[in-house]
């Protein structure tokens, strides 16, 4: 008798067939890894193909793997990482694709296969600098709009670059370099002879 992650790993190198890089099973969950270049073809495969039909996008996101595993990882840098649903079938994929050039990341947009990808693409851009070729309004969702970097890219400084403040003498918000100095905290041990003992 066949489990239902074995169907559904089955169904998915079927319908995927060699946009299907690699496909892995673990914890219950089944994560799939396309090509860049397949990205949109084989999106598109998974929504429609009937032994799929991923019906839903319930997530996307953006991963900086620059210092993932203690620096010891050596693929590209940036991954958009997509939750897919399938109503139909009542199963669940993950689906992996890197940005091949770390400078300049960018995919192919999904908001033409799925609506809600819209915003998901758009907080991977403002967060961690993906950009999504066609997608017709990729602009900052969570940051400012005059904000400098990606503020969850791993060298991205914890205290920012600029800070903003409002101004009385101006009557307007300004922005000014940060002035918190950075310091390390180190913690004071105090040690008794008989502490705990009665």
């Amino acid at each position: 008798m066949t489990t239902k992650l074995e169907t559904l790993e089955a169904a998915l190198r079927n319908a995927l067939g060699g946009y299907l890089k690699t496909l892995t099973v673990a914890l219950g969950e089944v994560t799939v890894i396309v090509g860049a270049g397949d990205y949109l073809s084989a999106m598109r495969v998974l929504r429609d193909h009937p032994d799929t039909r991923f019906e839903e996008m319930i997530d996307l996101c953006g991963v900086d793997y620059s210092t993932y595993g203690d620096g010891a990882w050596e693929g590209p840098r940036f991954a958009a990482v997509s939750h897919l649903l399938s109503l139909t079938h009542n199963w669940r994929v993950r689906v992996r694709v890197f940005a091949p050039d770390d400078e300049l990341p960018l995919l192919d947009s999904m908001t033409s296969l799925w609506s809600t990808a819209d915003w998901y693409e758009r907080e991977a851009f403002d967060l961690y600098g993906i950009l999504f070729e066609g997608h017709n309004d990729l602009r900052r969702l969570l940051t400012d709009y005059g904000f400098i970097g990606h503020p969850f890219r791993k060298d991205f400084p914890v205290s920012g670059y600029v800070e903003m403040r409002y101004d009385a003498d101006q009557r307007r918000v300004i922005y000014q370099p940060v002035t918190i100095e950075p310091r390390e905290i180190t913690p004071r041990v105090i040690r008794e002879e008989n502490y705990g003992i009665e």
